[in-house]
């Protein structure tokens, strides 16, 4: 898996937003501090339109955000959100030029597509915080953190130890994301490669059954069987029905990973949360849990 060139002071990121439309003070909240570090900054034609409740039509999208990937000069892709959207758009985007010269795409949620597109390339991205996040507390750890990794340092995370671990250690590559992209890109060109991966997911705002169903599916594919380790972060604002669905977010996952023999951890600082820690899609992990320890560190 290629790495891009990390960053220096100078190198110009490009702020996109090929999903949902954004409020412009969160970029130009974003804009502002990425300068006052040191880099170079475009905010591209389209990245505060919008279209219903897209940042503007398919094909203003997709032109921002081709037009980035092919710019040899643009060394980051920060998405300003997610939202909805990216998957309107994946099948027309033409990565060769990406291939020959790659960047980071920095963004979570919905970005969860790119991240896949760029992995099935052989190109390393960054499962981050995004726009609003900046704009709310640009001093926040997990902000600095993404410009950590950006400069070639390797960061380390731990979690509180949880009930519903599985203890081992687990050495592999790292991919995933948000649950929901990846259920909705099952049966497509676009679907995950679990085989010999350590999987991470995370959610927002679902019904628990769907949960549920969603996990059926990446089990009865294979997916779950042929894993190295599964990180589980944060499932957000679940919903349950009138009758209960009867598990937790946590147990369900549980549920359907319990015949296997990985280590597991759960309670990751990974998700639609305040400390959504930023994760290198592609890069080598170990993930330890025991008793004592629950840790996910760059190798």
């Amino acid at each position: 898996m290629k790495t891009p060139p990390y960053l220096s002071k100078g190198s110009r990121i490009t702020i996109v937003s090929p999903a949902g439309y954004i409020n412009p003070d969160f970029v130009m909240s974003a804009k502002k501090y990425l300068k006052s570090n040191g880099y170079e900054v475009e905010i591209s034609e389209h990245c505060l339109g919008r279209h219903n409740q897209m940042a503007g039509t398919d094909e203003e999208r997709l032109a921002d955000l081709q037009q980035a990937l092919d710019n040899p000069q643009i060394d980051a892709i920060l998405c300003s959100r997610g939202g909805y959207g990216v998957n309107h758009i994946l099948g027309n985007l033409n990565m060769s030029k990406f291939k020959k010269h790659p960047k980071w795409i920095l963004g979570f949620s919905d970005i969860t597509n790119l991240h896949i597109l760029a992995s099935q390339n052989g190109v390393k991205s960054l499962h981050c915080q995004m726009a609003k996040a900046i704009h709310n507390n640009h001093n926040a750890e997990c902000i600095s953190d993404i410009f950590k990794i950006l400069h070639g340092e390797k960061i380390s995370y731990t979690a509180k130890p949880n009930e519903l671990n599985r203890k081992g250690t687990a050495n592999g590559t790292l991919i995933g994301g948000n649950m929901s992209i990846i259920y909705s890109l099952q049966g497509t060109d676009f679907a995950i490669d679990c085989d010999d991966k350590i999987l991470f997911i995370e959610d927002l705002n679902e019904y628990l059954y769907h949960l549920d169903r969603m996990l059926l599916n990446l089990k009865m594919s294979g997916k779950l069987a042929k894993l190295r380790g599964l990180v589980v972060g944060t499932f957000s604002d679940m919903k349950d029905n009138a009758s209960p669905f009867g598990k937790t977010a946590y147990e369900i996952v549980k549920a359907h990973t319990e015949e296997y023999s990985y280590p597991v951890g759960f309670g990751f600082p990974i998700g639609h949360i305040d400390d959504n820690r930023p994760l290198v899609e592609g890069g080598t992990y170990k993930l330890e849990i025991s008793d004592t320890i629950c840790s996910l560190k760059m190798a």
